[in-house]
């Protein structure tokens, strides 16, 4: 095989690895890295180092492991129903103020909202729902976000699940940005001039 695209394939795997170091999501750290490590173990066995192919065939190895036991283990969430003068609503607002910013640029004051859910796992806090109650069970959401470590879906599945015994049948978000846009469309809600809406059951 040529020497320039053997050197691309160890570059690749090597960025990757180098990329993975920087996500906050647990599951997308350990996917990133799984994809790096066997690039470089490809890399590592073409140029005939085996002790680094066995270094990082063993990392792919222990992400793979790590990754099974997450999508194994029940996450068992809890959802706390907060009043607009809970002083922990400020709290962790302002906790995650930079990472909410990217995803929410557009979020009234917490003033402006009259539904605020806390899903729990455990005692620790994995995610908040900031909306306000436009008509007949719609609401408009403000902020639906989760902390970094339970970014895969599950939090807003469980929310989604227990909203409807609030009487609550309708997600609406509107001024969503290109970050958040992805994670709506993953959720099952349907853009519609501009507006993203999501029926519950």
């Amino acid at each position: 095989m040529n020497t320039t695209v053997i050197e691309a394939i160890g570059y690749v795997g090597s960025v990757l690895v180098l990329i993975s170091m920087l996500m906050t999501s647990v599951v997308r750290l350990r996917t990133i890295n799984t994809i790096g490590s066997l690039i470089f173990t490809g890399y590592a066995l073409l140029i005939q180092s085996y002790p680094t192919a066995a270094l990082n065939f063993s990392l792919a190895l222990i992400n793979i492991y790590n990754l099974v036991k997450l999508f194994r283990n029940k996450k068992d969430y809890s959802v706390v129903e907060l009043q607009q003068d809970d002083a922990f609503v400020t709290y962790f607002l302002n906790l995650y103020k930079a990472d909410i910013e990217k995803f929410f640029p557009a979020f009234v004051k917490p003033e402006e909202c009259d539904s605020f859910y806390l899903v729990c796992r455990g005692t620790e806090a994995a995610g908040i729902f900031l909306g306000k109650n436009t008509h007949n069970g719609s609401i408009d959401v403000k902020i639906d976000y989760t902390t970094p470590v339970y970014r895969d879906c599950s939090v807003g599945k469980y929310l989604y699940k227990y909203l409807p015994s609030q009487n609550i049948s309708e997600l609406v978000a509107e001024n969503v940005s290109e970050n958040h846009k992805p994670y709506l469309e993953k959720m099952g809600f349907v853009e519609n001039g501009g507006r993203f809406v999501k029926k519950l059951s």
